[in-house]
Parts: structure tokens; sequence; C-alpha cells
């Protein structure tokens, strides 16, 4: 058979396989998984807040992050809870909300805490079924209305392909994204832009960040100050991190004790004298020993007087609910690892990291650590169904993109981390600016001790401490899924925000 076209006939047959080429490509195209870069999806709503009928709209919806020369090379999504029954927005506080990680969502706090719908868990925090969202009696836009910030590669937001159509690559997105200093860079320009298009500027302005986004907010403050001439009125810390203040050596193994004792107290597991004490009694007597007589002690080592020594071990393990052999072997400098796994070894359970009222089963009663965490696992059973639920029923914002409870940004780079020293700095630029700390007890992850030691040290002059202030309360590391702490950690997050909002006229300035 004779295989030879001709010139017609080839043409045709290369038309058409073109035409099935592009109408291929096409059809690839329209069922690509992608982000919407800019788009917003508008609900109206009512509630009941402390017992009052509060009227807000809810915007969900995609907002690009540019680079230097004003290309799109991601976009973020948010939700945006602003109050309608409201006239003036000059005078309203505006929240801006992160969570940490680094790589997680704005679903922690969004929908278990600040915002006006909450998760269907029990009033300790555990989940129960049927998953979805209830009323938050408690929820602060009644004062302020908020943002909740997904950051690139959380939630549904995603790094965007070049002008050529490529991702960047790995080394060029962590540059770009993935870093202490890249993470708030990009934020700020975002804020701006998100400021800008809501008519915000006049508003006092507030930062919350909940774990690592405590140092994205710290950072942020003076970012936000330099960079886009936008001044804070506060700044909440929940459950932080170090925001790049060092307490390594004894600092770090001696501030373990006091949330110890908390989390043995729990589970009652000290002597009868001490555990007659309530918890806010307790703390004040280990948090002294902690700092008069343990950091001393471990900074000797080994060449501590044996009989100071046997003292301080026996304080520590009455103090902490451990034996006394077993803080022996560990020479004073017990981990938390050892401890989740030891204190209720002889009951077969262990406690978990980041709330330690939470239990856990491990395959086998050795070991110097737990299996899993206990808390995260039941967190995840109830967040992911009811974040996903919502956004999509209630709010109305349909996509195929996955809800990333924790997405993919590492490696993270660490280096270069003066955030907390940077938020000391933006605080003594900036006289209106207040910083507030919000911990729990049970928190053995980012601990409250380490956060009041954080605080303490944020500004050595001590010229700023009346600006600093601190709260704790009795659960863990999101301290406010227990229903008690929800009512409490708003209200306080309420008198926060009234009283860094100055009186109108009153300057930002120092006096003599």
């Amino acid at each position: 058979m004779n295989s030879y076209r001709t010139p017609r006939k080839w043409a045709a047959a290369h038309f058409l396989l073109l035409l099935s080429l592009l109408t291929f490509n096409s059809v690839a195209q329209e069922h690509d998984r992608a982000i919407e870069i800019d788009s917003k999806v508008v609900t109206e709503h009512e509630t009941k807040i402390l017992g009052k009928r509060v009227k807000y709209s809810a915007t969900t919806g995609t907002q690009p992050v540019w680079n230097s020369k004003d290309e799109a090379v991601a976009t973020l999504f948010y939700t945006y809870y602003k109050r309608t029954d409201v006239k003036d927005d000059t005078k309203r506080p505006l929240i801006i909300s992160f969570n940490g990680g680094p790589g997680s969502a704005s679903v922690w706090m969004h929908v278990a805490y600040t915002g006006p719908r909450i998760l269907n868990i029990d009033d300790e925090g555990y989940p129960v079924q049927p998953y979805g969202v209830q009323t938050n009696p408690y929820s602060i836009l009644d004062t302020a209305d908020i943002v909740f910030v997904n950051p690139v590669n959380t939630g549904y937001s995603r790094v965007l392909t070049n002008a050529e159509g490529k991702m960047p690559s790995q080394e060029e997105q962590k540059k770009m994204f993935f870093g202490v200093n890249a993470d708030i860079s990009y934020l700020a320009e975002w804020v701006n832009t998100f400021v800008t298009r809501n008519n915000r500027w006049r508003s006092p302005k507030y930062l919350i960040g909940e774990s690592y986004g405590t140092t994205r907010v710290s950072g942020l403050a003076l970012e936000l100050q330099n960079s886009q001439w936008m001044y804070l009125n506060g700044v909440i810390l929940v459950s932080p991190t170090d925001i790049g203040i060092e307490r390594n050596g004894p600092v770090k193994a001696a501030n373990r004790l006091p949330y110890f004792a908390a989390a043995a107290w729990y589970h009652n597991k000290l002597d009868s004298d001490l555990q007659s004490k309530d918890l806010t009694e307790l703390l004040p007597e280990v948090e002294d020993f902690t700092i008069n007589e343990l950091i001393p002690a471990l900074a000797k080592g080994g060449f501590i007087d044996p009989a100071e020594k046997r003292q301080v071990l026996a304080k520590m393990a009455r103090y902490s609910g451990l034996s006394e052999e077993a803080v022996a072997q560990n020479n004073l400098d017990v981990s938390t690892a050892f401890f989740w796994k030891e204190l209720l070894r002889d009951e077969g359970k262990t406690l978990g990291r980041l709330d330690s009222r939470y239990l856990g089963i491990d395959a086998k009663q050795s070991g110097d650590r737990p299996d899993y965490w206990a808390e995260l696992t039941s967190w995840l059973h109830s967040f992911t169904p009811a974040i996903n639920y919502y956004l999509r029923e209630e709010l109305n914002y349909k996509t195929d993109i996955k809800y990333n409870m924790f997405g993919p940004v590492r490696p993270w780079d660490r280096s270069n981390n003066n955030t907390g020293r940077n938020l000391r700095l933006a605080m003594a630029q900036n006289p209106y600016l207040n910083v507030m700390v919000q911990a729990g007890y049970y928190d053995g992850a980012t601990n409250y001790f380490d956060a009041k030691y954080t605080m303490w040290q944020l500004d050595q002059s001590g010229a700023m401490k009346d600006r600093l202030s601190f709260k704790g309360y009795r659960s863990g590391h999101m301290m406010y899924l227990r229903r008690d702490d929800l009512k409490q950690s708003n209200q306080d997050l309420r008198e926060f925000i009234k009283g860094s909002t100055p009186l109108e006229g009153q300057p930002a300035m120092y006096k003599r």
C-alpha cells in the first residue's frame, strides 16, 4: 500500500491532528485542579454574642501575593468577618489572625476561638459526632472585625506558576515564602493590600498569632511599621514560641518544671498537701523554686555539691510527680518526651504533647517517649470535617482544591530569627503598641513558663513592662477548646483591645 499523501491530504491530516491536540489541551486545562487567583464570596449572617444580637458579613476569597515586578506569584485564601450593624469603621478594631506550624492552616483559631462559629465539641474540647459547627457565644466579633489569613500552601492558599507556566523551584519557593523573614516580608505586603482594598487604614489594628504564628506576628509588627508604614495597637501571642529569644542550657531544662507540676496536679500525681492546693496557688511556689534553686543547681552541672543535689532532686521529684530515681537517672534534666511517657506509665497511659489532659495508649509500656500525640489526633478528628463543611456549605466557597490542614512548606529557613527583638523595637517606636501573652498550663510543647520567661526577657530595661501582660488558662496549647477557657480568653482579648485603644485625641508620645 502506498503511504504517500498529496500535499492537500497531508495538510488536512495535519490540521486535524493540531485541532485534536488543542482540544485535548483545552479539556485538560479545564479539568486542572486550581484555585482562583483573585476571588471572593460574601454571605450575610446574624448571631448572638454575650446575649446580644450581632449582624455580620463573611467574605471568603483569595487575594494575590505580588513580587517586586507586580507579578502574581501566589494567592492566599482568607475569611473576613465584618460587623454590619456598625456604621463607623474608623473606630472599629481590625484583628488580623494567623496560626503557626509553620505550615498550619488558619483553621484552629478560626473555628474554635475568636470566630462567630466554633466546633461541635464537648465542654472539655473532645470531639463529638455529628461533626460540624455551632454558635460561638463569646466571639470577639462584637468588639472587632477579624480576618483569618492562610499563608502559602496552607488552607486553599497556593504558589502560582510563572510567566512560562512553570512552578518555581523548591529553592526559589523557599526564598520567596518558606522562612522566618521571607514569610514576614510577603505577608506584610499582603496585609497592606487587604487593608487598602477594605478601607481599613483608619481602624485600630491588631495582630494575633498562635504557636509559630507568634514568631510571625512578632516580626510583622516591625515589618508593617518600617516597610508598610502601618502602625498597630496590639499584638497577641497565643502559646508563643521563643520568638528568637534564647533560653538554652539550664534555663531550658529548668523551665519545664512548672509545666510538669501543672500536668501532675491535673492527673492527681502529687503529694496530698500539694494536691489539696488550687493550681494557681501551687504554681507560684514551683516557679519560685525553678528560678531561685533549680536553675542555679543545673548551672553547676557535675560539680554541684552532693548534698545540694539531693535536696534539689527531692524537691524536683515532689513537684513533678516523678520518682526521685527517675529524676536522678536524668541528672535533673528531665525531657518533656520522657515525662509524657513516665508520669502515667504504671497505668498504661501516655500524656498528650500540646495538651497533657489528653491520654494515649502505646504498644509497650517501656520506652522513653509516646508512640503518637493523643491530643493532635483528637483535634484533627473534629477540625478537618468541620472546616471543610463550614467553608463550603455555610460560607458558600466552593472549590475542588484540598484544604491543607498542614501544607508543604519545608525545608523552612529558621536563620536570622530576630522577631523578639523586632517586636521590642516596634513597641519602642510606637507608644500605642501593647502586647498580651496567652498560654495554657497543660501545654507541654510551648509551655506557659517559657512564655512568661520570654515576656520577661522581651524588654530587659523594664521600661515597657506596663504594656506587657500574661494570661494563663487551665488547658493546653489551644486553651480555647475548653468551654470555660473559651469564655475567659475571649473576654481577656476583649478587655485587651478596649484597654489598648487610646482615647480620642490621645497622642502617641512618651512623657518625661
